[in-house]
């Protein structure tokens, strides 16, 4: 096992494997890990198989971290039982895939509501094609797909309300100004589940991807789920595609459990990432097949002076049985947007193939933070162009007047 414990930053380093003393310590990091056989860039079309354990400041002192210090996931999870069910059909949705429901889905968590201090509910999504907008859940409640239910995004705008900018962000992060409403979403819950027997949930994202290109969007494109100041959160055996923006988004969320979940999208869609733990702790992701357009699993903290005021860092965080591929992003990524800071993130039995890059981490002048305690292990990548990217200068500012939108 290669361990590289970095004490310090600055002009002058020495390395505690290889002795030598060097002006630069991130250049040293990539030789020791390609063996001093050359620079990581030319790695393409290579196997390699890395057990690492990267212990990284990138801004101030970082303590050594012992994978001892690796988070539990059993206490992750929710209740998975609800003492009361009903069907979306039972409020008049109709799963043609041109039928809008939205109201349905709404009527339907309403009167769920009232079993909340009762052991909670369950939502049952039949068979069938569910068009709908935005729809907020409750919590103690259970999301439930059958296996052929597929819950489909509306490729009307409309659909999507715009609500402010995270406080973290200060802005969109595409645009200035507010961003679309998650298709599926939560603020300040506690025990949700979204569940099924591998249902789907569609973003139809197309509409979004060439609004993006095309540079005709009004505001920042939505995500599939995001859950905002919530705990006892759990995604499994779902089926995840097309989403607009990235895929599966905490933010400022504890005990986060997401297992079992395949997240699609086609490779040239921009920014698509598949799970973007964002300012949040006690996060476990587990068993997932993972294909989209951008990072398949990516750690922020907020962006800038926002992140830095707002000051909620992402940690405890666990990644286990993985598997992806993704042409123009990064397997496993932390950043860019990280000034709240990152720490104490264990990943393990990671299989990448056919991708740009296995790890990644990404900042930019001025963005503070810092990236410390990260446990990476058995990792085995075939057809990954660059293995490990480090990148000091990536993206672009809050305040920026144009923003190339480097995500």
């Amino acid at each position: 096992m290669t361990r590289i414990a970095r004490q310090q930053l600055g002009p002058r380093y020495v390395s505690p494997l290889t002795k030598k003393r060097t002006t630069s310590p991130l250049h040293d990091l990539s030789s020791i890990i390609a063996g001093e056989s050359g620079s990581l860039s030319h790695m393409k079309r290579s196997k390699a198989l890395f057990e690492v354990v990267l212990l990284l400041a990138l801004i101030g002192e970082a303590p050594w971290a012992a994978a001892s210090h690796r988070f539990d996931c059993k206490s992750t999870k929710s209740k998975l039982y609800r003492p009361h069910s009903v069907s979306v059909t039972e409020f008049g949705a109709v799963g043609d895939g041109v039928t809008l429901n939205t109201k349905a889905f709404e009527n339907a968590i309403f009167y769920l509501n009232s079993f909340a201090d009762k052991g909670g509910a369950q939502l049952f999504v039949p068979a069938g094609r569910w068009l709908t907008g935005s729809f907020m859940l409750i919590s103690h409640l259970t999301l439930s797909l059958d296996k052929d239910a597929v819950i489909l995004g509306s490729t009307d705008p409309s659909h999507w309300p715009v609500i402010d900018p995270l406080p973290s962000y200060g802005r969109g992060r595409e645009l200035p100004g507010g961003r679309h409403e998650s298709l599926v979403h939560g603020y300040n819950l506690t025990d949700v589940v979204i569940t099924g027997s591998n249902g789907t949930i569609d973003g139809q994202g197309s509409f979004w991807w060439d609004s993006f290109n095309n540079k005709t969007l009004d505001y920042t494109r939505p995500h599939l789920v995001e859950f905002m100041y919530s705990t006892g959160i759990v995604i499994l055996n779902l089926t995840f595609a097309n989403s607009p923006f990235g895929a599966i988004h905490p933010v400022y969320c504890s005990q986060v459990f997401i297992k079992n979940v395949t997240i699609l999208a086609p490779p040239d869609s921009p920014n698509t990432d598949a799970i973007d733990p964002d300012s949040s702790n006690n996060v476990c992701i587990e068993d997932c097949y993972i294909s989209t357009g951008n990072d398949l699993i990516v750690i922020k903290s907020g962006w800038d002076e926002y992140g830095i005021s707002f000051a909620r860092p992402s940690y405890n965080i666990s990644i286990c049985r993985i598997t992806g591929e993704t042409k123009s992003g990064t397997a496993i990524a932390f950043g860019s947007e990280m000034s709240g800071g990152i720490s104490n993130v264990n990943a393990e039995d990671i299989h990448i193939f056919n991708s740009k890059h296995g790890i990644g981490i990404k900042t930019s002048k001025g963005r503070g933070g810092y990236v410390r305690d990260i446990y990476i292990s058995n990792m085995t990548m075939k057809d990954v162009d660059i293995a490990i990217m480090i990148q000091g200068h990536y993206g672009e500012h809050p305040d920026d007047e144009t923003l190339s939108v480097k995500i």
